[in-house]
């Protein structure tokens, strides 16, 4: 194609055209533009063409006192709701669209009546249709605003969903909010107290006409190998060798779908569970005697990673308010260089589910 400049005036060598042939080329010039050729040809025309039918060049002052009124906000484009030609790529459904790290101050409840105001992180998505361009993204964001001065439960959660699945007109939604749950916890001995972090997320979601509350939380521990312990102690007896056993960090995330009616699963009720089955728990403020004691701890409570998710799993198992569950647990190993990872599950909620590499990367409790 010919991009030569072209004039966007008259020459005065030529004579004024009449209506007709003006009528004539804006409509080649409109067929042209509508091919997309300028985009690839001619940018530099099509720009100058734009700024002909604006009549003039274009302002570079920031219009403080303009008003968008309704009409004008009516016109405004919307290539998200525009027809189907504009979609681009495979002709499918998407499972999830929305956004992510979206962040705000919520109030929480703790088991003992008092709420609390944490930073919380918001994903929230829900299903796109094939024969659909895309979503309105500020539409979640505007869901949540519209009750984030409340108290937020799974009940709050499920209100929100509502909200933008009826937005959206979707049939699966989906929300996740992650938080750090912070629980005043004494030392083993010394008597002093300090705050332990919980990573925290609750999520609700909607699919196939079925709804189902998760709790996900990361519970931290220390893990001393039964097999290490024993070696230690051999050398000690047999030898007169004083010996280590090895121990290390270790992180299990408990996944769990709340029974619909059921008594409320508080966040301290989840690490109670935590702390009966898996009592090495890290600790936050240590004296010597403290140190000591958390040693003796670790002696009573030797764990391999298989027992480690058997005994999560006992004690969600014998908690009526716990549906189905996932463990998940990484003994971050001193002794190889790699971790040592399990994970457990009951029901059809995570059974079968792939399971991605990532899963265990993440577990990295951090502080």
């Amino acid at each position: 194609m010919n991009t030569r400049p072209v004039g966007l005036h008259a020459s005065p060598n030529h004579a004024c055209p009449d209506d007709s042939a003006a009528e004539a080329a804006l409509r080649v010039l409109q067929d042209w533009m509508a091919s997309g050729a300028g985009d690839r040809d001619a940018p530099d025309l099509k720009a100058r063409l734009a700024e002909l039918a604006r009549g003039g060049a274009l302002s570079r002052d920031y219009p403080d006192r303009f008003t968008a009124d309704a009409d004008y906000i009516a016109g405004l484009p919307d290539l998200q709701n525009g027809p189907q030609s504009l979609i681009r790529g495979a002709r499918d459904g998407i499972a999830h669209v929305g956004i992510s790290g979206f962040r705000l101050p919520i109030r929480y409840r703790r088991r003992d009546g008092d709420p609390l105001t944490l930073e919380t992180g918001v994903t929230g998505t829900v299903s796109l249709g094939a024969d659909n361009k895309g979503i309105n993204m500020s539409r979640i964001m505007r869901s949540f605003y519209r009750a984030a001065d409340r108290e937020f439960s799974f009940d709050v959660i499920r209100e929100v969903l509502r909200d933008y699945r009826a937005d959206h007109d979707c049939s699966d939604a989906r929300i996740a909010m992650d938080l750090r749950f912070p629980m005043r916890v004494p030392s083993l001995r010394s008597g002093l107290e300090g705050y332990q972090y919980y990573a925290l997320t609750l999520e609700e979601l909607v699919s196939g006409g079925e709804s189902r509350s998760i709790l996900h939380l990361d519970y931290v521990y220390s893990s001393t190998c039964p097999c290490s312990l024993e070696l230690s102690e051999h050398a000690r007896a047999i030898r007169g060798q004083l010996a280590t056993p090895h121990s290390q960090r270790s992180v299990a995330r408990l996944s769990l779908v709340l029974r619909p009616d059921a008594p409320v699963l508080w966040f301290e009720d989840v690490v109670d569970l935590c702390r009966r089955a898996v009592p090495t728990e890290t600790q936050v403020m240590v004296k010597r005697e403290d140190e000591q004691a958390f040693a003796e701890l670790n002696a009573a409570n030797p764990i391999f990673v298989e027992d480690a998710v058997r005994l999560f799993a006992e004690v969600l198992s014998g908690d009526d308010r716990v549906g189905d569950y996932r463990v998940v647990a990484s003994h971050q190993e001193s002794l190889h260089s790699h971790d040592a990872v399990a994970l457990m599950t009951r029901g059809p909620t995570f059974a079968g589910a792939p399971v991605d590499i990532h899963l265990f990367r993440d577990l990295r409790g951090l502080g």
